[in-house]
C-alpha cells in the first residue's frame, strides 16, 4: 500500500521546536558528543551497483548501523545521546555554571550522575542505548522490556548494569507503564516517543540520529533523490527526514515512510491526518518496528516533510535480509536484522510496481538511501531466518 502525503501542512517549515532540535545546531552538538566517547567510529556507507541495477534506478546506498557504537543499532546514537544531555544538565543546576561535555567523566559530574535514574521502554535497542549511557555516566537505569523482547536481548541490555522490569502486553502498554512509574518515583524518563506534555526529551534522541545524516551526506558526491526510512513510532524516520530538510532545503529527497502492514500507526495517522492508535495485530518479524501509535513529535515532523506512507509484508523483509547477506556482483555483503533492511524491502516493492514508481518519482535517474537500521541483535533470530550465522556473512567481506 502507497499514500502519498496530502496533509495542509505538507512541504512547510518545521515548527519552531522541531526546527531547533533538528537543526544545524544541535546536529554539530550531537556529533560532537559522540566525537568524545572512547568508541566513536563512523559507520560504512556502502554502493551496492548490482541491486541498483536489478530496481532500474542510477544508484543505491546503505547505510550500515548494524555497526554503530558496539550495539548494533542507530539507536545506540539517541538513548545514550539524551542520558548524557540530562546528567550534564543536572550537574549544571548543581554547579551554577555550564557544563560541557569535556567534563562528563570529572568526578563531580560522576558523583552527580550517581544519584540519577534513567528510565524506558524498550523493543531491545533503544533500551540497550540509555543502559550503555546511564552506564557511562555513573548513572543507574531501570529497562521495562515486553514478553515480545527476546531473551537474547534482554540479556544484552541488562549487561550494562539495568535494572530489568519486565510487564505484560505489548511496547505501547510499556511505554505507559514507564510514564506512570517514572513519574511516581521521580525517575529520568528517556523515551523514544512523544505524548502531550512530554516532547523535549524525545527530541533529543532525535536530535542524536541527525548524526547518521551528517556522516552519509558528506561521503556522497551529490545528495540523494530519495530515501526510504523505517518507522515504528516514527521518531528515526522525522529526524532523518526532518534534517535532510534542513540541511538540503528544496534540494532534499523524497521521503518515504516504511511500515509493517502488521503494524502501520504512521500509515493510519497519514490516513485519518492525525495520529492514531490502531488495534492489535499479529506479531510482526520487524519487532523493532511494531507500535501502535506514533509519537507525538515524530508525527508532526512527517506530516511535513514525509512525502509517502508505505507498508510491507513479512516476507518482504525477510527476503531482504537474504539478498544483502547473499549480494550479487560487486555488491557487499551486510547483516541485516529483523527491522533493519525494512526500508529497502520498501524501495524493492516500489521498484517492482509501475504505478508505485510513477508517483513517487522512481526511474534510472534516481539516487536512494536506505538505511540498515539494525544488525544482528538476536544472532539466534538471525540464523534461522536467513539461513547463515552473522559471522559467516562478515566473513564474505573479510
Amino acid at each position: 500500500m502507497l499514500l502519498l502525503n496530502q496533509r495542509p501542512e505538507h512541504n512547510q517549515p518545521l515548527v519552531a521546536a522541531d526546527a531547533e532540535s533538528l537543526g544545524m545546531a544541535g546536529g554539530e552538538r550531537a556529533e560532537r558528543y559522540l566525537k568524545a566517547r572512547h568508541d566513536d567510529a563512523e559507520t560504512p556507507l556502502h554502493a551496492l551497483p548490482a541491486l541498483a541495477g536489478e530496481l532500474g534506478i542510477a544508484a543505491l546506498h546503505v547505510k550500515d548501523e548494524g555497526q554503530r557504537l558496539g550495539l548494533g543499532s542507530f539507536k545506540a546514537l539517541g538513548g545514550a545521546y539524551a542520558v548524557m544531555r540530562l546528567v550534564l544538565e543536572e550537574a549544571g543546576k548543581w554547579l551554577g555554571r555550564d557544563v560541557d561535555i569535556g567534563e562528563i567523566n570529572d568526578a563531580r559530574v560522576r558523583q552527580i550522575a550517581s544519584g540519577m535514574i534513567f528510565v524506558c521502554a524498550t523493543d531491545g535497542n533503544h533500551g540497550r542505548s540509555v543502559a550503555q549511557g546511564a552506564s557511562l555516566v555513573g548513572a543507574r537505569s531501570v529497562i521495562f522490556v515486553h514478553a515480545g523482547v527476546s531473551r537474547e536481548r534482554v540479556a544484552a541490555i541488562a549487561r550494562f548494569g539495568a535494572e530489568i522490569v519486565e510487564v505484560e502486553g505489548g511496547y505501547d502498554h510499556a511505554v505507559r507503564e514507564v510514564a506512570r512509574v517514572g513519574a511516581e518515583r521521580g525517575w529520568k524518563i528517556v523515551s523514544n516517543t512523544s505524548w502531550l506534555g512530554y516532547e523535549r526529551v524525545p527530541g533529543l534522541v532525535m536530535q542524536g540520529y541527525t548524526v547518521i545524516v551528517r556522516e552519509t551526506l558528506r561521503r556522497m558526491a551529490e545528495p540523494p533523490t530519495h530515501v526510504f526510512l523505517q518507522a515504528g513510532v516514527g521518531g528515526f524516520a522525522a529526524a532523518i527526514a526532518g534534517h535532510m530538510a534542513v540541511m538540503l532545503g528544496s534540494r532534499r529527497p523524497k521521503a518515504v515512510v516504511v511500515e509493517p502492514k502488521r503494524s502501520a500507526c504512521v500509515y493510519a495517522s497519514a490516513e485519518a491526518g492525525r495520529p492514531v492508535t490502531i488495534g492489535h495485530q499479529q506479531p510482526t518479524v520487524m519487532t523493532m518496528l511494531e507500535c501502535a501509535e506514533p509519537s507525538l513529535v515524530a508525527w508532526r515532523v512527517l506530516a511535513r516533510v514525509g512525502d509517502a506512507f508505505m507498508t510491507v509484508d513479512e516476507e518482504d523483509a525477510v527476503a531482504v535480509m537474504k539478498r544483502l547477506a547473499r549480494p550479487l556482483g560487486s555488491d557487499p555483503a551486510i547483516v541485516s536484522g529483523e527491522s533493519g533492511g525494512a526500508g529497502l524491502a520498501g524501495l524493492v516493492r516500489a521498484a517492482g510496481d509501475r504505478h508505485m514508481r510513477k508517483a513517487l518519482g522512481l526511474d534510472r535517474h534516481s539516487r536512494v538511501l536506505v538505511i540498515n537500521s539494525e544488525g544482528a541483535t538476536d544472532h539466534g533470530r538471525f540464523a534461522e531466518l536467513v539461513g547463515m550465522a552473522p559471522e559467516e556473512v562478515f566473513l564474505q567481506t573479510a
